[in-house]
């Protein structure tokens, strides 16, 4: 028997993180998929307007700055986010638009401004997911031989928000005077530099963007490493995270809670979004039959690749069929830290064997993974909501469009008649759609 009713008038947060032909990684093999559309902006303005139907909160792009020619199954991002964004923005009137942005490549006043000018764009739907980068081959393309140390990264991170944060409040909201009697365009007095000088940047300012509707942009953050979650507490207005597991997402939910108190925030309105992974049809039956139908073309060689990088070790010798051992530490690991915890926690739970590991990565990576019928799906969406262990998830359906559209057509209504996820968009901008208030431009130079 499904859950029938929610238990308050508290309501969740759904994102749409769009990625290629889906998140499973060798889904885009069935002749079925999408795969030929993944450079296509109409391709990506359907599945935000999919989304849009649904009433969710956003669609997110991920960004990367390098190709990995070592993974030649691997379908890339084949179109830059912000650019791709700006478009869909004019193909969609109430969905927020998430991409990820680097501190480590982008200077303060080219994301400032990139971001500032989409918000305007877009009505006010704009977010920031702010990242320290996690590859040395990125970093190579931005005249770096390798990525600073892992704690330095976040420092340069620490920086790179407080600037575009005074950079945005450096145009007051009484800015633009338009006076055509006077002859004044812009007041001068409510535009001021921020004349920044840091470890890492040198900013004058102002901004040349008006404060947009948002007043800034809503700053998301995806990081599990201490650092990592020590700068969410800092700075996150939204957070994305990884659990493979309900009490996983309690342990981090409870941590992160506890961070935010400790950064002065305990009131602030933060939703934590944990990746979730979704096979939804009519039967539980069906709805693995389209698990197996992805995992079908999984190659495993080149998922051997992909566990390799999220972890660091070797598997390529080791036997399909035998137990995998527990991961080291995290402490020993370089890499992108979020990952490798989810790799080994699972490992943890579960004692799989090879095989049976990269089958729980084929899709999302080690995200939790929900698979049933639509009242299955959303009785356990609502057994994480309601335990505090999240706020709402970041989908990351296995194929597009058919994932999203089962998911829209199917789980969403259940949740709506549940009364724990909204029925239409009751604001105009993301900060609307998240419960997050428009901050005031700070007053200090």
């Amino acid at each position: 028997m499904g859950i029938v009713g929610a238990t308050s008038t508290r309501q969740m947060h759904i994102n749409a993180f769009l990625f290629g032909a889906g998140h499973h990684t060798m889904g885009w093999r069935h002749p079925d998929s999408s795969a030929d559309r993944v450079g296509e902006i109409s391709y990506f303005e359907e599945l935000a307007q999919l989304a849009e139907s649904g009433c969710l909160d956003a669609v997110f792009f991920a960004d990367g700055h390098s190709v990995n020619r070592q993974y030649s199954a691997g379908v890339p991002s084949l179109l830059e986010p912000i650019t791709a964004l700006s478009a869909i923005a004019r193909a969609t009137k109430h969905i927020g638009l998430v991409t990820t942005v680097s501190s480590s490549f982008y200077t303060p006043f080219h994301a400032a401004r990139m971001l500032a000018s989409l918000d305007h764009i877009s009505g006010g739907r704009v977010g920031a997911n702010i990242v320290t980068s996690m590859f040395d081959a990125e970093a190579q393309n931005h005249g770096f031989a390798a990525l600073p140390k892992h704690a330095e990264r976040y420092e340069r991170a620490d920086e790179f928000v407080r600037v575009i944060q005074r950079l945005w409040d450096s145009w007051s909201d009484q800015a633009l005077l338009k006076d055509r009697e006077l002859g004044t365009f812009i007041d001068p007095e409510q535009i001021q530099p921020i004349n920044h000088t840091g470890k890492y940047f040198s900013v004058a300012g102002p901004l040349n963007v008006p404060r947009s509707p948002q007043g800034q942009p809503v700053l998301f953050q995806a990081g599990s490493s201490e650092a990592g979650r020590d700068f969410a507490g800092q700075f996150a207005e939204a957070i994305y995270s990884v659990s493979w597991d309900k009490d996983s997402a309690i342990e981090f939910a409870t941590d992160m809670r506890a961070r935010l108190a400790a950064a002065g925030r305990g009131g602030a309105t933060v939703p934590i979004l944990p990746g979730l992974v979704t096979y939804v049809a009519a039967t539980r039956e069906q709805a693995m039959e389209k698990k197996r139908a992805l995992d079908a073309y999984l190659d495993i060689d080149t998922a051997i690749v992909q566990l390799n990088i999220f972890t660091g070790m070797d598997y390529s010798g080791h036997g399909l069929d035998d137990l995998v051992a527990p991961l080291p530490p995290v402490v020993t690991f370089t890499g992108p830290q979020g990952r490798y915890l989810t790799v080994q926690r699972i490992i943890a739970t579960m004692a799989p064997t090879l095989r049976e590991l990269l089958g729980f990565l084929a899709a999302g990576g080690g995200h939790a993974t929900m698979i049933g019928t639509a009242n299955e799906v959303a009785d356990e969406i609502q057994e994480w909501f309601e335990s505090g262990a999240c706020d709402g998830f970041n989908l990351m359906c296995p194929a597009y469009p058919e994932s999203l559209r089962d998911f829209v057509g199917l789980v969403v209504p259940i949740l709506q008649e549940r009364g724990i996820f909204r029925s239409c968009y009751q604001g105009s901008t993301l900060r609307d759609n998240l419960g997050l208030a428009r901050p005031q431009p700070s007053s200090a130079p």
